[in-house]
């Protein structure tokens, strides 16, 4: 019994218990190079599962930023740990990286392994959907850190590609398409101006909203970021894929140009998507100009693949398989910046 500890706040058997709760998400998560299970300094993971000639490793490290207000707001925590992981193994899927492994770093003023495990089983469902091992992690009790009810959390991953196979952009022409692939929501950027919207148009997070079919304001912000892994995996073992572009802060004009070279620009065509409910409520409450939208928010698009245009159907195809929404939005052009007509 650690009583000095205790008295200073730290509850050493709340985070004991929280390991004994989270032993089965973690367990779930084992795919092949999965080592050893949580308890060890280190997590690892064999390499040499993969059977890759010359593998490159490709990481990543993101956290949720201020969506995790929104889930004090509501009380609601089993999704969050979704978003960690899906804003890191998204990423680096983008150089075309299967990520292996993944772990989590929790860190709140006062454990509650209820709470905590509820956190943990959202990010063991993330990993479940992008195929990737949760291999350890970490559960930081600070007291006097953060408000009462609140926390923080953050993640990393590692993902492989053959060197042969590295998606850089280098291969991107002038006349390439970008299929966009559809998000499920606001997904995890751009929570600092949607709640300063929320706030300023007088709304609650518990409001039931008609354009969002009744749902309430809260849920339908909190719907988690889409996970793309295996279905664009899928994609480049079929198709011949140019780049790959995860949507996030920064929208269309930040983030797809990252795969163009000198000399290159895109022209995207709206209406050739759909445009979820949520960004035209949040385009109206806010008072945000139309063209600024796209600057800030995915507006329905969480991944664009850039590859020629012979190849989109059949990767449209792949992706309407798996359940995927997808469609040509536009072209890479031979003019830089980011034409949106």
């Amino acid at each position: 019994m650690a009583d000095n500890y205790s008295a200073a706040g730290v509850n050493l058997e709340a985070g004991y218990e929280v390991v004994r709760r989270i032993k089965s998400h973690v367990a779930s998560t084992v795919r092949p190079g999965s080592m050893g299970g949580i308890g060890s300094f280190g997590g690892m993971f064999d390499l040499s599962s993969l059977g890759l000639k010359e593998p490159v490793l490709v990481s990543g490290t993101d956290g949720v930023g201020t969506k995790l207000k929104i889930a004090f707001a509501m009380d609601k925590h089993d999704t969050i740990g979704i978003d960690a992981v899906a804003m890191c193994v998204n990423d680096v899927l983008a150089q075309g990286a299967e990520p292996l492994f993944f772990l989590d770093y929790v860190a709140l003023g006062h454990n509650v392994p209820q709470k905590v495990e509820a956190i943990v089983a959202g990010v063991a469902e993330g990993c479940r959907q992008a195929g990737c091992a949760l291999v350890g992690g970490e559960t930081a009790e600070m007291p006097g850190m953060y408000a009462d009810g609140e926390y923080d959390i953050a993640g990393f991953t590692t993902g492989a590609v053959e060197k042969a196979k590295l998606i850089d952009g280098s291969k991107v022409t002038t006349g390439d398409v970008l299929l966009g692939i559809a998000s499920s929501g606001v997904h995890s950027n751009g929570f600092s101006l949607v709640r300063k919207i929320v706030a300023d148009a007088g709304l609650s997070y518990d409001d039931s909203i008609p354009e969002f079919g009744g749902r309430k304001l809260g849920e339908v912000l909190l719907t988690p970021t889409k996970i793309y892994v295996k279905q664009v995996l899928n994609v480049l073992r079929h198709c011949d894929v140019h780049g790959i572009c995860h949507i996030t802060g920064g929208g269309f004009d930040e983030n797809i140009p990252r795969v163009l070279r000198p000399g290159q620009g895109l022209e995207i065509e709206e209406g050739t998507w759909e445009i979820l409910p949520v960004f035209k409520m949040l385009e109206q409450w806010g008072h945000i100009p139309h063209r600024e939208m796209f600057n800030i928010f995915n507006m329905g698009i969480g991944m664009v693949l850039v590859l020629p245009a012979s190849e989109a159907p059949k990767a449209a195809a792949l992706l309407a398989e798996c359940g995927e929404k997808a469609s040509v939005i536009g072209r890479v052009s031979d003019k830089e910046g980011v034409l949106i007509r």
